[in-house]
């Protein structure tokens, strides 16, 4: 088990790193900061003077070196846009918005898309199946940016159940989630339904029920831990792809979370904070990441192997 888990360690490092040159080299792609900055009447002295005052007149690798460096302890330099406040910190303040949306997204497809992928391979072909297949459809055929619309102007706006906008509050929250993690929800179900159909299939599943264990705990202690190990895999995906979703569904809602720094941030060129955003967000994969590679361990112990 501990071979294991450093052979995962050291890939999830050398993935930080990948990243980070990445990241670091797309960023410029962009263009020069210092344009974005300077009034368009600058001339090319007030350019050079602002280039030396942000570090962007050096070698691009000697600028990454000293990135890195900074990086390992948090250290993204200081904000272009928002001067006199630092990269990270301004991520550090817009993060824990965007973890509550999104895991409160991951909670609702996970409570919803479990029990209806059991049921639908329990009753296949009934009408809860027919029902998850509709929920299946919609969900993954309907882009989370419309369905955040059309969520407002139903829910909020005609039936004013639900605020348009706004946080801090449990009503704030339940549309933007809904809108982010409906997709999900359907991947998960069919995902969980399609495993479930295998393992009940299963020579081990028959014989439990030949030595009268009760069905329920058939299905959802024996047959439903070794059918886990498909919508796991996916489940690892499902934080990068809310993470990068946030940023159209906190526009929408007005969810002051990192999706809108990250838009702001690009427009303004405003490579320290990108840097930040994207290096954070990447650790936040790699840890999901990690925690699925743990979990097929404990759920599955050939998997050590």
């Amino acid at each position: 088990m501990l071979r294991f888990f450093l052979r995962r360690v050291g890939q999830s490092v050398i993935t930080l790193l990948t990243v980070t040159v990445i990241a670091f080299s797309l960023t410029y792609i962009t263009g020069n900061p210092v344009h974005a900055l300077l009034p368009a009447d600058a001339d090319a002295a007030q350019a050079e003077l602002l280039s030396r005052e942000l570090g962007l007149d050096r070698p691009l690798h000697v600028q990454y070196i000293i990135f890195l460096g900074r990086a390992v302890w948090g250290d993204f330099g200081e904000s272009i846009k928002w001067r006199g406040q630092s990269a990270m910190g301004l991520v550090m303040q817009r993060l824990p918005a965007t973890i509550t949306l999104a895991g409160f997204a991951i909670f609702v497809s996970l409570i919803l898309a479990v029990p209806i992928g059991v049921a639908s391979a329990v009753r296949k072909n009934g009408f809860i199946d027919k029902f998850g297949k509709i929920i299946a459809l919609l969900g993954q055929s309907l882009p989370p940016f419309w369905l955040g619309i059309i969520l407002i102007w139903v829910f909020a706006v005609n039936l004013r159940w639900f605020p348009v906008a706004g946080y801090g509050k449990l009503q704030n929250l339940i549309l933007p989630a809904v809108a982010l993690g409906w997709y999900q929800t359907a991947a998960i179900m069919r995902l969980t339904r399609s495993s479930m159909l295998d393992v009940l299939d299963s020579e081990y599943i028959k014989l439990a029920r030949i030595k009268g264990i009760r069905e329920w705990r058939v299905i959802w202690v024996h047959a439903l831990r070794n059918a886990l190990i498909v919508p796991l895999t996916y489940f690892g995906l499902i934080v990068g792809v809310i993470i990068t979703r946030t940023v159209v569904v906190e526009s929408i809602f007005g969810w002051p979370g990192t999706g809108t720094l990250v838009l702001e941030a690009v427009m303004a060129r405003d490579f320290p904070v990108v840097n930040a955003l994207i290096v954070t967000f990447t650790i936040i994969f790699i840890i999901s990441q990690f925690m699925v590679d743990i979990l097929y361990a404990i759920i599955d112990p050939r998997i050590r192997y």
